[in-house]
């Protein structure tokens, strides 16, 4: 092969892995419907398919600023950070994985919390980082929820909670799973104080939080098909030895089913939750 031939077939293998990657930036295949849609579309349509409706998965920052006014957020005990109390280890020790997953993500742990206003009326909220561990609930998210509540009861304000996780976390046994006694007494003083919980369901909400704080709320609003459970269907199968009905465990099986009171696309929640609001007093 000839210094030139050679050269063109460098620069060609260059020039498409550039055009693959710029059309990575500009497209985005749907992984519901395939429709592939302009990155913007996808992205000013609340992270949803313009074609289908699908909700894409998002980070706990967009959820938020999905709902709250633009730059009112403030972020609460953002320097909170898990610790190893059981020193557990099993292909890799958990004071490792929780170092490398703080680096990969640049946050504490796997729920953010604060307050802000929904068009000018103040609510405390927060959300879960699902990239975080799984969005899984260790003491310290556990510590995070409760003192978001109670300082909504100290400010007088509503609490919003986005949940996201795969369930208590395993590496912290049972220091994991005082969490959901934990947050749900915290919900039970925010009631006795006239306060409400509106709790929104995203895809996937399951194990340790949806039996404790997550199913709690005093409205309940969930993602179109998101997977809302406590164990997972195959688990339950194995278990009572029968199968599950079509859809099991879908947000829209169990609005039907009265679980949740509301199935809503992302760009209703603002208005909707302002309106809750606004009932809530």
């Amino acid at each position: 092969m000839g210094l030139r031939s050679f050269l063109l077939e460098k620069i060609q293998k260059v020039t498409e892995t550039k055009k693959k990657e710029i059309q990575k930036d500009i497209w985005v295949k749907c992984e519901k419907c395939g429709e592939v849609s302009y990155k913007d579309d996808i992205i000013n349509n609340f992270h949803t398919c313009p074609a289908c409706g699908y909700h894409f998965k998002v980070g706990a920052m967009d959820k938020i600023n999905m709902i709250v006014d633009a730059g009112s957020f403030v972020e609460m005990d953002a320097n909170l950070k898990s610790l190893d109390p059981l020193q557990f280890k099993d292909t890799k020790k958990y004071i490792d994985r929780i170092r490398d997953t703080v680096k990969k993500t640049s946050i504490n742990e796997a729920f953010i919390s604060g307050y802000g206003t929904v068009y000018k009326k103040p609510v405390h909220i927060g959300a879960f980082e699902f990239s975080f561990l799984g969005g899984s609930m260790g003491s310290v998210v556990g510590e995070k929820i409760t003192r978001l509540i109670e300082s909504a009861i100290a400010n007088r304000n509503h609490v919003i909670t986005i949940s996201c996780s795969g369930g208590a976390r395993m590496q912290e046994s049972i220091l994991s799973l005082m969490q959901m006694a934990k947050t749900s007494a915290a919900l039970k003083k925010l009631s006795n104080e006239g306060l409400a919980h509106i709790s929104i369901l995203t895809d996937p909400t399951t194990g340790g939080v949806t039996a404790s704080f997550a199913m709690l709320g005093d409205v309940h609003i969930a993602e179109p098909r998101a997977l809302i459970g406590f164990a997972g269907p195959r688990v339950i199968e194995q278990t009572i030895r029968q199968k599950l009905p079509e859809g099991f465990q879908t947000a829209e099986f169990l609005l039907q089913h009265g679980m949740v009171d509301m199935v809503l696309h992302r760009k209703e929640w603002k208005d909707t939750i302002y309106k809750l609001l606004q009932f809530f007093g």
